[in-house]
Order: structure tokens, then C-alpha cells, then sequence
């Protein structure tokens, strides 16, 4: 039986980029719902141990790995450690990123390589490297693996943003992708999906919401309810998608985004 305090409970799940902003959110969710995490950071270290510290008072086993998640070593390496400590890899939660705007005709080859690398190359390595533990033997007679997938896209994957084209490039891939691995990784009985946030209030974002005409702006597009996100409305959807309950879903984006795209 299911505990549905605890959806998650006896799995283990790698968060990439969690050591703050909505990662954290994400493995802090995971954690509740009784899953043992693995994060990765690239500079935060504090910040990792601060999160480690407080999943692991959520009663799981936690770990933060060091890594570089554009680089193929470095993926490699983290991956090995995470699935030794974790023992298998049951959820993947594809989240480091990096956010940059920019004119288009003022792009560089290096901002668009960069931004790039960041957030398509780093799934598609973290995914490629985790496969084999996620397709890891459960025990005998325990039937197929099922192991979940979930990549953190944007409304800037569906929406064009003026100034945000890299980026939107990036998140719109990040869509596709989800639904060639859904395809693809189906034989496997993995689950890929993707949620995709529109503007979410973090420590990131204080700066830009401090100021009241970009902050007006952005709630009158978001234009069903006209408020701005919180960090556990994509966890949640997060953990839905990780949970057995969606275990039919797969190929798909949420869009939380509280009606923008809808208009």
C-alpha cells in the first residue's frame, strides 16, 4: 500500500542545481513525500550543506555532489557517486540552468554556446549517465523498472519573450526533448515530463520584483489570476509527476504559469 503522506517513500531521487531557488524547492518536496535525494551544486556550497542539512531533518538520507553538469567528466563522476550513496537513481529531476537575457543583435557565439550548454547539453548528459541506474534490478520478481524523469522547462519554451530569445531557444528544447525521451526511454518504462514555470517569486527574482512596473507588468500577464508564483506550486507538480500517480503521463509539459499562455 501507497502511504499518501508519503508517495515517494523507498525512493531515491537526484535533483541537479538544488541548492537553491526552485531545485531546493523541488528536493525539499521530494523529501516530504519520503524520498531519499541527491543534489548537485556547481559554486554554492554553503548553500548545498544548508539544504542537505534541512532534507536530512525531513527523516531521509540526503547527499550534495559537486558538479559541473555542461561537462562530461564531471557528470560522469557525479553520477557514479550518487548512485553508489543513493543505490539507484528512481527520479531525475533536470534542473540546473542558467537564465540570461540579451538584445538578439547583440547575442554573442559565447553567450549563446554558454547558455546553451547549461540548458540543453547538461540534460541530455545528466540523462544519458544516469540511465543505467535507473534501469538498476529492484530484486527478483519485482517485474519492470519504472523510474521517472522530469526536466524543468519555462513558459519561455512557448511564449516569445522579447530580449529572452536565447533563452526561450533553450526551454523550447527542453519541451522537445522531453517528448523524444518519452518516446524513446518508453521501452524502459521511464516516464519523461517536463514543468514549465512562468515567473516565480525567489531570492533570484527579489530584484526585479522590487521594482513595480516590471512587477505590475508581469501580473497583468499572467492573465487568469494575476499573481505571481511560489516556489512549491512547481514543487508540487514536481512530485506529482514523480509520484505513482502520474505513471501513465509521460511526453508532457506542464505549464504552470497561472494562465499566461492561455490568453
Amino acid at each position: 500500500m501507497i502511504d499518501p503522506q508519503k508517495p515517494l517513500a523507498g525512493k531515491a531521487a537526484l535533483v541537479t542545481g538544488a541548492a537553491r531557488r526552485l531545485g531546493r524547492a523541488s528536493a525539499l518536496a521530494l523529501a516530504k513525500a519520503g524520498a531519499d535525494v541527491a543534489i548537485t551544486y556547481r559554486n554554492s556550497a554553503r548553500q548545498a550543506r544548508e539544504t542537505v542539512i534541512d532534507l536530512s531533518g525531513l527523516g531521509v538520507r540526503a547527499f550534495a555532489f559537486q558538479c559541473d553538469v555542461t561537462d562530461e567528466t564531471s557528470v560522469r563522476s557525479m553520477i557514479k557517486e550518487a548512485g553508489r550513496e543513493l543505490g539507484r537513481i528512481d527520479i531525475l529531476v533536470n534542473n540546473a540552468a542558467n537564465y540570461e537575457t540579451a538584445e538578439f543583435e547583440k547575442l554573442t557565439v559565447r553567450q549563446w554556446d554558454a547558455i546553451f550548454a547549461s540548458n540543453t547539453r547538461a540534460p541530455f548528459l545528466v540523462s544519458r549517465e544516469a540511465l543505467t541506474w535507473m534501469r538498476r534490478p529492484r530484486g527478483k520478481g519485482t517485474g519492470k523498472v519504472e523510474a521517472k524523469i522530469i526536466n524543468m522547462g519555462s513558459q519561455a519554451g512557448v511564449a516569445a519573450l522579447p530580449t529572452e530569445s536565447i533563452y526561450c531557444m533553450t526551454k523550447a528544447g527542453i519541451a522537445h526533448l522531453t517528448r523524444c525521451l518519452a518516446v524513446e526511454w518508453g521501452k524502459y518504462n521511464i516516464t519523461v515530463n517536463a514543468v514549465a514555470p512562468t515567473f516565480i517569486h525567489t531570492p533570484g527574482t527579489e530584484s526585479a520584483l522590487a521594482d513595480k512596473t516590471f512587477r505590475d507588468d508581469v501580473v497583468e500577464r499572467i492573465a487568469a489570476l494575476h499573481r505571481i508564483g511560489e516556489p512549491m506550486e512547481v514543487a508540487g507538480a514536481v512530485v506529482f509527476l514523480a509520484s505513482p500517480a502520474a505513471s501513465l503521463i509521460t511526453g508532457e509539459t506542464i505549464l504552470i504559469d497561472g494562465g499566461w499562455t492561455a490568453t
